[in-house]
């Protein structure tokens, strides 16, 4: 009886094993077919993958600092896996003559556009961001992407992401932007990035989670000289920290260039605010960090003091 009551334990284990094997393979997005599709590598995390396109074909410049792909100048899509298919969330850097056709390509395409805005002000020449989003298998889904990019080429008259990246010159002591921000960020090419997470907000999609890597972060973007530095970025926020954190960076010397949504179904309801500060890197720094003190409470209170 002992037997045949442990040999029974052990099958309804396998089928339990089984089971959660076959769950996870349904879940499991197949990155190797969205990067044949799509003709783009990408990068996995935690199950999500996001393909990257760096705009090295547009010389963009605002108030004599060059912005270069680190500092926000790349179109990027992910790629979240649900059980019956994926969702992808995007951002798309276009210039003034790519609006018109991506946008009726993306339409086309049967996607969403669920913004348009800018990041930057007094930027030669102007570009603009636009979000996309959808759902469905993921090999169409790749191939609708794909025929966006393939308009924005099109558009350009060339692979955006033609070239090399330039380096900008950066003499910032990262170290002393770590510990007033209370983050410690990237060196790319001369940019110094710092990403802030909202662990505090379990945001959702249409019920799916959308994680830091598909968007949901505040960052900051810092090239420059300790006394003539540059820093661009954008704030998630919930409703209620809309007005303090622009408050606070209008006071503290921090020009706001842009309030808006990213999603449309999202909840709880999320709006980003993109900055633009040029400076004393100690002073701007500074700034940054108490308009951080009005978002997620989770958050500060993994973060350094002001110093």
């Amino acid at each position: 009886m002992k037997n045949t009551l442990a040999s029974l334990m052990v099958f309804l284990s396998l089928i339990v094993t089984a089971q959660k094997a076959s769950v996870s393979t349904a879940n499991a997005l197949d990155t190797a077919l969205v990067h044949r599709v799509t003709g783009v590598q990408g990068a996995w995390n935690n199950g999500e993958y996001k393909i990257t396109i760096p705009q090295n074909q547009l010389t963009v410049i605002v108030d004599s600092f060059r912005i270069i792909p680190a500092m926000g100048l790349s179109s990027w899509v992910g790629f979240t896996p649900f059980k019956d298919g994926a969702m992808i969330m995007g951002d798309l850097v276009l210039t003034e003559n790519d609006l018109k056709p991506v946008q009726q390509e993306v339409i086309r395409q049967g996607l969403m556009i669920t913004a348009i805005h800018n990041h930057f002000v007094r930027n030669h020449p102007n570009v603009l961001y636009m979000h996309i989003g959808g759902s469905g298998k993921p090999e169409l889904l790749s191939a609708k992407v794909k025929a966006v990019l393939d308009k924005v080429a099109q558009s350009r008259g060339g692979q955006p992401s033609e070239g090399s990246p330039e380096t900008v010159a950066n003499s910032i002591d990262t170290a002393m932007l770590n510990n007033i921000v209370g983050k410690s960020g990237q060196m790319n090419n001369g940019v110094y990035k710092q990403t802030i997470s909202r662990p505090d907000v379990q945001l959702k999609e249409h019920v799916i989670p959308v994680s830091s890597f598909m968007g949901f972060n505040t960052w900051a973007a810092w090239q420059g000289t300790m006394e003539h530095a540059a820093v661009a970025g954008d704030f998630a926020m919930l409703e209620a920290e809309v007005q303090p954190v622009l408050s606070t960076l209008v006071s503290n010397g921090i020009e706001v260039v842009a309030v808006h949504n990213h999603m449309v179904h999202e909840e709880p309801k999320i709006f980003f605010l993109h900055y633009w500060g040029v400076g004393d890197a100690r002073t701007l720094a500074t700034a940054l960090r108490l308009a951080l003190d009005h978002t997620g409470k989770a958050s500060q209170s993994s973060m350094k003091s002001m110093h």
